[in-house]
Order: structure tokens, then sequence, then C-alpha cells
């Protein structure tokens, strides 16, 4: 249902895009990839999953699925980078799940990134979305928390131990927070994280919550 909602976004994002809609569309010239690469990581990981930059949020659509559609479809990544610098600055607003569970969890703000940087994000996206064809959900196995923590968290949170660097979500070495705060994160989510209740067994929501808890800020 997720893959056709994307799909059906993503036909109106290249219809205006191929016809040029609006004003202030790309500008020709260079673009800086790596640049695009850590905007990225900063303003959209967190809800996007995007198997190159590591993130792997469910808030929005997963870019690699749906540019995945637009390659089999036979779009090339010029065509591409204009769909997503399109929807950068002009994304659509839909139905959440507010009103209907199958539905994204919420709408993406228009120009989170401009000028420049939203021509490098649109570069860097343009390039590897989908370049591996249609992602496989990470199934995590176990109770290994330090595991679980590096396939679900690490893409938003830098944990010296795991060697993780996200920075979408608070720096859990600076915050170093407790077992009962991380547990309830875990469980509830937040403005921005996802909950993982129905994501993760309870086993596993306490293994990767007392291993953030035992080594926060240790390193």
């Amino acid at each position: 249902m997720l893959r056709v909602l994307v799909a059906a976004a993503l036909g109106v994002a290249v219809a205006c895009a191929l016809a040029a809609c609006g004003t202030g569309g790309l500008v020709s010239g260079a673009v800086d990839r790596e640049n695009g690469r850590a905007l990225f990581q900063n303003k959209c990981a967190g809800c996007h999953a995007l198997e190159n930059a590591g993130s792997q949020s469910t808030i929005g659509p997963d870019l690699d699925d749906a540019f995945a559609q637009a390659r089999a479809d036979g779009y090339d990544e010029s065509s591409i980078r204009e769909i997503v610098h399109e929807q950068i600055r002009f994304p659509g607003q839909y139905n959440t799940k507010a009103s209907n569970p199958d539905f994204l969890a919420a709408n993406m703000p228009a120009n989170l990134v401009t000028g420049t940087d939203a021509e490098d994000v649109a570069a860097y996206v343009a390039e590897t979305a989908g370049a591996n064809g249609f992602t496989e959900d990470v199934v995590i196995k176990g109770t290994d928390g330090k595991q679980i923590f590096v396939a679900k968290c690490g893409s938003c949170h830098t944990l010296a131990d795991a060697k993780t660097t996200g920075k979408v979500g608070p720096n859990l070495d600076q915050l170093k927070p407790p077992f009962p705060v991380v547990r309830a994160k875990v469980i509830s989510g937040g403005t921005v994280m996802p909950s993982f209740k129905d994501i993760l067994t309870s086993a596993q929501i306490e293994a990767v919550a007392r291993y953030v808890s035992q080594v926060a800020g240790k390193k």
C-alpha cells in the first residue's frame, strides 16, 4: 500500500518537474554530492530510509524503493534529480496515519534546504537512491543490544561505542541517558523518532536500552 502511495506522489512530482512547473528550478553547473550526503544525513535521514546514507526511518517514503521504481520505469538520473529538487521545494501534502494507518506518518515541510544546498541533496539522492534495486526490511534477530542499535538507531544518533555518527537525534555520548529513559523513548518515540514497540520485541527493546545506558559517554 505504501509503495503505491509513494508511486502516486512521485507521479505528480515527475509531471511537475519535467514540465518545469514553479519557478527557480535547477541551476546548471557543478554540484557537491558529499555536501549533499552530509545535508541529507542532517536534515532528511530522520524521516527517510536511504541505504547509502545508512538511514532506515519510516516516517517518510523509503527513497530506495521509491526511486528503484522510477528507475525501473525508465527515468534517468537527471530526471530523478529534477524530481527530488521539486519535492524539496514543493512537497505534496497528503493524508497521514492520523486518518489511515497505511499512510505516511507525517508530511514533509518545504525548503528544508535551499539554493545550491538543495541542488546538492537532489544530486546525491539521484545518484544513490534505488541504485541497488528494491530494499529488504532489516529484520533483527536475537538480543544483541549493540547490533540492534547499529541497525536501527545509528543513522540518527552518535554513539562512540557503536562507531555511529548520526546527527538527526541527540548525541547519546553527551546525553548519557539512564536505562528507564532510553527504554521509554524506544517504546514511545518522539517528535522525529519513530516508536519501535511494533518493530522490536520487548526483549530487544530491553537489550538496546541497556546497551545504550551502559556505554554512552564511556569513550
